[in-house]
């Protein structure tokens, strides 16, 4: 077997170890919790010979091990169960608000990207103290404020102005008025969200490039560069961009996860119909295969995250690539 191809089976062993863990950690302490889907469903003062009834019928009355079992065995055969809530299939239910979340994340990591490493480039080799100490100063400042308190702020913002949607993901008068026209609407519709999650991670970028960068240009190779009378700025965006680049590339996969964690405030905040709000609701009502299937899905978007950061890291280091 070749190297790529040990790397790639560790990879995914990882993964499938990782979201068997995680749904089935989550599920069991869901299921642990007092109550139940059928106490959620009726509410307080019900009887409990009702409520066994409910239980009954809903499966409920069975130990947890028997319904872990029965999920474990669906899981082998990729079948994460069924809804109670919804009383649908929880890979379709799942699946649909996935790809929401996966549209939310993508669009708010590009932002990021796109701000955050131009900004650390300059940051870290520039020599102008009035432009580094501004950039550093908003990194900073972006860097404390949580995608809950952005969402909010965005939130007013749209309310007070009117020049975006307060929430949710499409609008009504876009549901008929043809394709280009709905995808212009979701992506109206997504401009806040994105950038409530995207501007902690751009000054995150930020920061750790233009440390990267800063430490780069001291490098003797750079210094031997700039002495043979190389322009600088070819210098900085074309050789020690290469290797500054490095560590940022490395904490992509941290970034996945923590994008997965910030949109599940951002998505209740703003009404984007994604994972993150899927799972709120199926953690109010106690579905517990439901809750799973999210935290099952939440997990493969993390070590998918794992896996691209090790391929940017590899393409960034030619070394990585030799072993």
């Amino acid at each position: 077997m070749s190297p790529f191809a040990l790397f790639l089976a560790r990879r995914v062993a990882f993964a499938v170890l990782l979201v068997l863990l995680v749904s089935s950690g989550s599920m069991w302490l869901v299921s642990l919790a007092p109550g139940d889907y059928a106490t959620q469903l009726r509410g307080p003062g019900v009887s409990s010979a009702t409520l066994e009834r409910d239980r009954e019928r809903l499966g409920l009355d069975r130990s947890i091990a028997e319904q872990y079992g029965d999920w474990l065995s669906g899981l082998v055969r990729l079948d994460l169960g069924t809804s109670l809530r919804f009383a649908r299939p929880v890979r379709e239910l799942v699946g649909m608000r996935a790809c929401n979340t996966a549209i939310l994340a993508a669009t708010a990591l590009f932002i990021a990207t796109l701000i955050g490493l131009p900004l650390g480039v300059i940051a870290g080799s520039s020599s102008a103290a009035g432009l580094v100490s501004a950039i550093r100063g908003l990194s900073v400042f972006g860097m404390s404020l949580p995608p809950l308190l952005t969402s909010i702020v965005f939130a007013f913002f749209a309310a007070r102005t009117g020049w975006f949607p307060i929430g949710g993901m499409t609008s009504l008068r876009a549901v008929d008025s043809g394709a280009l026209a709905g995808l212009l609407d979701i992506g109206w519709h997504l401009v806040l969200p994105a950038l409530a999650l995207a501007l902690p991670i751009a000054a995150t970028l930020e920061r750790l490039l233009a440390r990267s960068m800063h430490e780069t240009l001291q490098e003797p190779f750079i210094l031997a560069a700039l002495a043979r009378g190389i322009p600088r700025r070819r210098v900085v965006w074309r050789h020690a961009l290469r290797v500054a680049i490095r560590p940022v590339a490395g904490i992509y996969g941290v970034i996945v996860g923590g994008l997965l964690s910030g949109s599940f405030a951002v998505e209740l905040v703003t009404a984007w119909p994604g994972l993150g709000r899927l799972m709120f609701d199926a953690l109010i009502s106690r579905d517990v295969q439901l809750v799973a299937g999210c935290a099952a899905v939440g997990s493969v978007f993390l070590a998918c995250g794992n896996l691209l950061s090790d391929f940017a890291l590899a393409a960034a280091d030619p070394r990585l690539r030799e072993e």
